[in-house]
């Protein structure tokens, strides 16, 4: 499994972990997915699609849960949406599969919540589509989470980031995954071929698809 693409929602993308809801997953044989509710569909009644979640975790083809998160900007109020969080936390554990995280405005409540949850420190945990400064990053590396940056990104926070945290996505973007390599490896000052190797190693590490 040779996977780059960390995050997108594309379902037609090659290499990549394709992030769809619960309610419409129809897997194609081949492709890899993350299961997850988004904050933003926290809206409306989401209690469902959560059964439905939990009995698809442990799916040969879904590796990751997610995306989920918190997002003080967007969605049901912050203690909707965490109380949602938390039970993503603790499916991940259950199943042992790594977390795709949106979030925005959030990071101490989403921070705290990680510390809470009992076994979270076998769960690996992927911030998607990081925007965020140094600070916010230092503080979510030493909390031992991965950073995915896609098409937009902080080049400080980027050249800031341990090479072996560093994972890359392409989201909702019309942009490729390999226009994304070109583009962060200029920033980094590597080259598109070097970052290629170390990105896909990251995820296959996230992914645990490294293991024996």
């Amino acid at each position: 499994m040779n996977i780059i693409d960390i995050h997108t929602h594309h379902d037609t993308a090659q290499q990549a972990l394709i992030s769809t809801s619960p309610d419409i997953f129809s897997p194609k044989e081949g492709c890899y997915y993350s299961l997850g509710i988004h904050p933003w569909n926290t809206l409306e009644p989401f209690e469902l699609s959560f059964d439905r979640l939990h009995a698809l975790a442990r799916h040969r083809q879904v590796i990751a849960i997610g995306e989920t998160g918190l997002d003080a900007l967007r969605g049901a109020p912050l203690d909707v949406q965490l109380a949602l969080f938390k039970q993503h936390l603790e499916l991940a554990c259950e199943v042992n599969k790594p977390l795709i995280v949106h979030c925005v405005k959030a990071w101490q409540p989403l921070i705290k919540a990680w510390r809470e949850t009992v076994a979270h420190d076998q769960v690996k945990m992927a911030i998607h589509g990081f925007r965020g400064n140094i600070n916010v990053a230092q503080t979510l590396i030493n909390e031992g989470f991965y950073l995915s940056f896609g098409p937009k990104y902080n080049p400080e926070t980027l050249l800031a980031t341990p090479s072996n945290r560093l994972l890359l996505e392409t989201d909702d973007s019309t942009t490729t995954i390999e226009d994304v390599v070109v583009t962060v490896a200029k920033s980094l000052g590597v080259t598109p071929s070097s970052l290629m190797v170390q990105a896909t190693n990251n995820a296959r590490t996230f992914l645990g698809c490294d293991k024996p």
